[in-house]
């Protein structure tokens, strides 16, 4: 009988690991509302908003922020941290260097375009652990995956 439990016990953790795992991929992230405006995506064991000017589309020297949690959206402190946020648009190619400020965010500045097409990618190496990187559209139009915003 107690056997019976464990094995229960293990596909409950391996179901609930699938379902927690799919539950974070980017067309799920794309139906939440970020807490600052940004695109959110996962990064590791992390969740990376990326939040780019939106005020003009021409190319200006314009911020660039990304702010850092856990899945439950707690602040992770990224005093210490490093990171780039390497951005596209057309032939265009900028990295920017992503220094801390403030609690659980880094920014940077350099001149890009607000453009639908920009892509990024934001790559951190917070204190004492390795590199995370993610991969972002953060002026597409979000996609329609059917989840429920919660």
């Amino acid at each position: 009988m107690a056997k019976a439990g464990v094995w229960v016990g293990i596909a409950a953790a391996l179901l609930w690991g699938a379902t927690s795992a799919y539950a974070h991929d980017d067309a799920y992230l794309d139906t939440l509302k970020a807490p600052n405006g940004g695109q959110l995506r996962m990064a590791g064991t992390y969740h990376f908003e990326l939040v780019v000017d939106k005020s003009r589309p021409e190319v200006a020297d314009k911020p660039v922020l990304v702010h850092v949690t856990d899945h439950a959206g707690r602040k992770i402190p990224t005093e210490g941290s490093t990171g780039t946020a390497t951005l596209l648009s057309g032939n265009a190619k900028t990295a920017i260097a992503l220094v801390p400020d403030g609690d659980n965010r880094l920014r940077g500045q350099g001149r890009y375009a607000s453009a639908p097409n920009l892509k990024a990618v934001v790559s951190v190496t917070p204190k004492g652990q390795p590199a995370v990187s993610a991969r972002f559209t953060p002026l597409a139009r979000p996609r329609d995956s059917g989840h429920a915003a919660h």
